[in-house]
């Protein structure tokens, strides 16, 4: 009987999530909610990118001049940027696993009633909705993905579904290969609308819920006894689970939680960490809009042109392979401020390597690939380890809503200057400069965290 007590009494005693997350080793769980949350990623990449490969097909078909399908083609960005903005605040209220859950069927619907579509305003507007259902998703399933993550491996976990978002770009290209010659461009949405309903049947039965989620609602919750019992089976029936510090507040409203992230002590990080993304993403939709044209113009061969695009997200999915475990095990500021530097220097060597050897430029697209891309990568996952659990959503999703600014105004400006008869190699450069800022914005919020923690 005294040998009996002390386990007992261990398994009575009050037990916090941080401890049962952090203290464990990686497992079946993990796996699984990688897997899953990888998925989600992946059918969003491909859903974002297969409207660039359908756009010219349905233009002929429809009898579009090209200035026409700008409004198409962004159509689903600015309603990411609602998603984003508007969307990821309901995670508080309803879940990360129901939005989740809810978006992906929601895109999945909406991407098949593309195929149905008869003209151009019916399937701007179906984009535009699209949009908003992957820019609720994406910043839920990032913050289920860290908040099942160890801290030590947190970057590291979100590097990897992002670089499922990458794959997907891909894959649209791939696929597209062969679905539109055979099927049009209808087919490509349809394919793109019944994969996320058939992960949805899969979502339901396996995604687990957050367990911060859970414990804010009931203590006592079964579903939330379950989930952790399976992160640490040696908990006890018994076992009594409370709040971590950051996740003792009250609950609050999606507004309150907006105006948090603007308020005392998160104003100055939210702000750095804006810039840090409208430069990324400014830098990277320039790159990824005008690379394929500025090649070409060049006189280069259509492989040539294919290459140099591919290989700038090949090099950020090699990249995130080092980018992730380094921001963990040394510094995630420091990490990326270095990465965003090192790619001012490549995107200027790039803007160079225009006018030389086929060699020279595909090494220099991949190298800025691996900093652009790949600090693209890195932003969202460093976003994820400066908010605690009931700030991570909305601190993500607003992030990459404003962030969409500079993915917006960086392609135009970009036209702009090529327009007027700017040289590409200067353009580049001031590419390069915009990436100083984010490196330089980056380093200034580790200093800033470093001070916090003193």
């Amino acid at each position: 009987m005294p040998q009996d007590a002390p386990a007992q009494q261990r398994c009575s005693a009050p037990v916090t999530l941080k401890s049962i997350i952090d203290d464990r080793p990686i497992g079946r769980v993990h796996g699984l909610v990688l897997m899953l949350c990888g998925f989600v990623m992946f059918l969003d990449g491909f859903d974002t990118q297969a409207i660039s490969f359908a756009a010219p097909v349905l233009a002929k078909e429809w009898g579009l001049p090209p200035e026409a399908l700008g409004p198409v083609l962004s159509a689903a960005i600015f309603g990411l940027m609602v998603g984003y903005l508007a969307l990821s605040p309901l995670a508080a209220r309803f879940g990360h696993r129901r939005v989740i859950i809810v978006t992906t069927a929601v895109f999945g619907a909406l991407t098949l009633l593309c195929t149905l579509a008869a003209g151009p305003v019916e399937l701007i507007a179906l984009r535009f909705l699209t949009g908003m259902g992957l820019g609720a998703a994406i910043p839920s399933v990032v913050a289920l993905t860290s908040e099942f993550a160890p801290r030590r491996r947190r970057s590291s976990f979100v590097m990897f579904i992002y670089c499922w978002l990458a794959l997907g770009f891909v894959a649209a290209g791939v696929v597209s290969g062969y679905v539109i010659p055979q099927f049009g461009w209808r087919g490509m949405f349809a394919v793109g609308g019944v994969l996320p309903l058939l992960l949805t049947v899969v979502l339901i039965r396996f995604l687990p819920e957050s367990p911060r989620y859970l414990l804010a609602r009931s203590a006592e919750s079964p579903r939330l006894l379950s989930i952790l019992r399976r992160l640490d089976p040696s908990l006890g029936a018994d076992a009594r689970f409370v709040a971590d510090a950051d996740d003792a507040a009250p609950q609050q409203t999606a507004v309150s939680l907006v105006v948090e992230l603007l308020r005392r002590r998160w104003i100055a990080s939210t702000l750095l960490l804006w810039v840090a993304f409208i430069a990324n993403l400014a830098a990277f939709y320039s790159i990824q809009s005008w690379l394929p044209s500025i090649v070409g113009s060049l006189g280069r061969e259509q492989s040539v042109i294919i290459g140099a695009t591919i290989l700038t997200t090949i090099g950020g999915i090699v990249a995130a392979t080092v980018i992730g475990p380094a921001m963990d095990r040394i510094s995630p500021f420091l990490t990326l401020g270095v990465v965003y530097l090192l790619g001012a220097v490549f995107v200027a060597l790039l803007g160079v390597a225009l006018g030389g050897s086929t060699w020279m430029l595909l090494v220099a697209a991949f190298l800025s690939g691996t900093c652009v891309t790949g600090g693209q990568m890195s932003i969202v996952a460093l976003a994820a380890l400066i908010y605690p659990p009931r700030l991570r959503s909305t601190g993500v999703g607003w992030a990459l809503g404003i962030g969409r600014v500079g993915g917006i105004v960086g392609p135009i400006l970009v036209g702009l200057a090529i327009g007027a008869g700017v040289e590409p190699s200067v353009v580049f450069m001031v590419i390069a400069a915009v990436l100083v800022a984010a490196g330089a914005s980056v380093l200034m919020l580790g200093r800033r965290s470093a001070a916090e923690r003193a």
